[in-house]
């Protein structure tokens, strides 16, 4: 009578706790964590898996002290101290600090939106984005600001209304040394220095410095108005022409 298979679970308590299993690996899936049974092919990918059980971050950053179970984490890491950007976009030549960064980024230019949403078919090009555009469908604002209990859908708009709190502008322009709240402003401002205009429209080819300036002008070409007047559904193509637009019906034409 074959004997059944006892379950091999059980409790990390510590990093000593739980040991990679020792044995020759050539690239078969022979070592199997102690806790949860997942197979390995490399004694290094085991041994970096059995921190998620220990809660082991035996890679320390020597500048601001945060910890990391993984090196290549804290390498990644040592780049926003350092603002090594070593990853360049091949089109528009801006850098990155991570490969993933840069990946995401390349999908501007190519068009690609690779994760859908499965409730609107709503296409993103990246996972993030994708993430948080299922919160408009359920409605879930996990982020919350602890001085005003305002919440948030995003941790990135719960970071900036922080700021309005705290008045904090981290985003400084090393050429005039004017200060942002937000890194996006920051890189805008920094166009009015370089000249910079990175956004192309594929039907004229005019470009601007800005990626909203693109959005707007492509609705030329397109002949798309989005902003309808609910007074006497004059359509716009630009909503700054809609608020003067309705000036003309509350009588005040004189203020913008």
């Amino acid at each position: 009578m074959s004997r059944e298979r006892e379950p091999r679970h059980r409790t990390a308590g510590s990093s000593a706790s739980v040991r990679a299993p020792r044995g020759a690996c050539n690239g078969e899936k022979r070592l199997e964590c102690p806790v949860c049974e997942k197979q390995f092919a490399f004694r290094s990918k085991l041994e970096t898996h059995l921190r998620t059980h220990t809660g082991e971050k035996p890679f320390e950053c020597t500048v601001c002290q945060t910890k990391f179970a993984v090196s290549g984490d804290l390498r990644k890491h040592l780049r926003t101290h350092t603002g090594e950007k070593p990853f360049e976009c091949p089109v528009c030549k801006q850098k990155f600090n991570q490969s993933g960064h840069l990946r995401n980024h390349l999908r501007t230019h190519t068009g690609e939106k690779p994760f859908e949403c499965a409730v609107c078919r709503q296409k993103f090009n990246q996972s993030g984005h994708l993430r948080n555009h299922l919160r408009t469908h359920t409605g879930e604002k996990p982020y919350e600001c602890t001085v005003c209990q305002t919440k948030f859908a995003v941790s990135g708009a719960l970071r900036r209304h922080l700021r309005t709190h705290t008045g904090e502008k981290p985003f400084e322009c090393t050429v005039c040394q004017k200060k942002f709240a937000v890194s996006g402003d920051l890189r805008r401002h920094l166009r009015t220095h370089t000249g910079e205009k990175p956004f192309e429209c594929t039907v004229c080819q005019t470009k601007f410095a800005v990626s909203g300036e693109l959005r707007t002008h492509l609705r030329i070409h397109t002949g798309e108005k989005p902003y309808e007047c609910t007074v006497c559904k004059k359509k716009f193509v630009q909503s700054g022409h809609l608020r003067k637009h309705l000036l003309t019906h509350s009588g005040d034409t004189h203020r913008e």
